[in-house]
């Protein structure tokens, strides 16, 4: 099934409008044509069954039908990452909204390669992501920000768990099982550090603050696309809506 992100409110037997870039979607690479059916998500009232009204360069219309899913938010679980090479952090992005978070925060840190980010680019990896998942929520991509920022203002009642490689081969280390068991739950994020990990002033400020949960993600150190991948199955499987 055919299936986009329509940033309309939708409601059974109400006409929408396409955008250029969903229209020469449907139509020139799908091969819709007028009359045929896609299923549509508002990131609100859940999956639509859609109907193909017109199709043009400048854009086009679909039709709502009837509800055909629920909607489904993930549990209120923030990815926060420094992005890395663009190929990866774009991968981090992806799955991060295939696994399920609400909210997806790059932040700068002293080790970060990138200083700057497409936020929109990354934003429209987030919606192809549901898309093609069968999700029905798109978490917002934010803006690029200082790490410093934004543990300064980092809410109280919302719990931080990092991956801190610098545990990793730590002959405590307890494994999965036991290390997800002890994961905070709901309000909380996830928090994966740069190529070359957090300096260590970041870590000792990250270590500092009441809400900060360190996490061993194995014996060996992962790479941050990995390390992100790995931190969110872990608490999704213990904490989020995977259980």
């Amino acid at each position: 099934m055919v299936r986009l992100h329509l940033e309309h409110p939708l409601h059974p037997g109400q006409s929408v409008p396409l955008t250029p870039a969903q229209a020469h979607y449907l139509g020139n690479v799908m091969r819709l044509k007028p009359g045929d059916a896609f299923e549509g998500f508002d990131g609100a009232t859940g999956a639509h069954a859609m109907t193909v009204e017109g199709l043009a360069k400048r854009g086009g219309t679909a039709r709502v039908g009837e509800r055909t899913a629920p909607q489904r938010n993930p549990p209120d679980l923030w990815l926060v990452f420094a992005p890395i090479k663009k190929a990866r952090t774009d991968f981090i992005v992806e799955k991060a909204t295939e696994l399920g978070v609400a909210r997806i925060l790059p932040v700068q840190t002293a080790r970060t390669n990138a200083d700057r980010i497409r936020q929109d680019r990354l934003q429209a990896h987030a919606v192809e992501a549901a898309e093609q998942c069968g999700g029905t929520y798109v978490p917002a991509v934010e803006a690029l920000q200082p790490l410093g920022r934004l543990l300064d203002a980092w809410p109280p009642d919302r719990a931080l768990v990092f991956a801190d490689e610098a545990l990793s081969g730590d002959p405590d280390w307890r494994g999965e099982g036991e290390a997800a068991a002890a994961l905070p739950p709901a309000p909380a994020a996830v928090l994966i550090g740069p190529e070359g990990g957090f300096a260590p002033e970041e870590r000792l400020r990250i270590r500092a603050a009441p809400q900060a949960a360190p996490l061993a993600l194995g014996p060996r150190i992962l790479r941050a696309d990995t390390a992100a991948v790995a931190a969110l199955t872990l608490w999704q499987a213990a904490r989020g809506d995977w259980r």
